[in-house]
């Protein structure tokens, strides 16, 4: 993918889905910077990338406060000069029916998942458009497109990220940034084994009832992996992708029925 030396900065780097995306960069030869609100688990991380072969720094933050993510972006592009990638997957919900989210649910949602994808982005454009190939991929969710019960908050943040990402790639593109979505369906990550749960105990299923019934939405007979999602943010951040953007991708192995143009 010719992304050898480039710097790519991950927030919830940490695990799962970010931490299968810093993994997949560190192999094509990338630098990385990875933010979570977790230390522990932020340096298990960096100690993975290290034994590829990457340079890494991490640093605990909250993208819900600009204080942490104007700092994150300054000790990135001062450790290695620039940045290049922004790859946003920060998220943090709760199931519940309509009746049963607060207010602070609702405001939590957005203000870790869209604005804290807008603080990120805001803060680290100066240094995209010093690039000569910056990139930017916002990672959203297949509710964005497929009603998911106990999921509303999910539904109108993943919405509002796809909407984002189109409005962000027309106002960036004269500065050869290019933005778009991943929208990834069950991926086998804590966040989905939480998920999994939290629903089996709202319908009065048992897990291994609830984890079939997934499933079973799925055509290609598999959740998706962290990697599947980790290898379109490749092909998004590689040069075969400079002219694709403002566009929003499901990898979902099929389970989204909607037809989109």
């Amino acid at each position: 993918m010719a992304l050898a030396g480039r710097v790519a900065l991950v927030t919830g780097g940490s695990k799962g889905i970010g931490r299968a995306v810093a993994a997949a960069l560190a192999r094509e030869g990338a630098k990385l910077a990875l933010c979570a609100r977790g230390q522990d688990a932020l340096e298990t991380a960096a100690g993975e990338l290290r034994a590829l072969g990457a340079e890494v720094l991490v640093q605990v933050a909250d993208v819900t406060r600009g204080k942490d993510i104007t700092r994150f972006v300054a000790a990135a592009a001062a450790r290695f000069g620039g940045i290049d990638i922004l790859v946003n997957n920060a998220v943090s919900s709760t199931q519940g029916s309509f009746g049963a989210l607060s207010d602070e649910e609702w405001r939590h949602h957005v203000d870790v998942k869209l604005l804290g994808y807008v603080r990120c982005a805001r803060e680290a454009l100066p240094w995209l458009e010093k690039s000569a190939q910056g990139r930017i991929v916002n990672i959203g969710g297949m509710t964005a497109r497929d009603v998911s019960a106990y999921r509303i908050t999910n539904g109108v943040v993943n919405a509002g990220v796809s909407n984002f990402t189109k409005h962000l790639a027309e106002q960036v593109g004269r500065h050869g940034i290019t933005v778009n979505a991943i929208h990834p369906g069950y991926t086998q990550t804590p966040r989905m084994e939480a998920m999994i749960r939290r629903r089996a105990e709202l319908e009065g299923h048992s897990i291994e009832e609830e984890t079939r019934l997934r499933l079973a939405e799925i055509p290609i007979g598999r959740f998706i992996e962290p990697g599947d999602i980790a290898q379109l943010v490749l092909f998004f951040c590689s040069d075969a992708a400079a002219a694709v953007t403002g566009q929003s991708i499901a990898v979902d192995g099929g389970s989204g029925r909607a037809i989109n143009y």
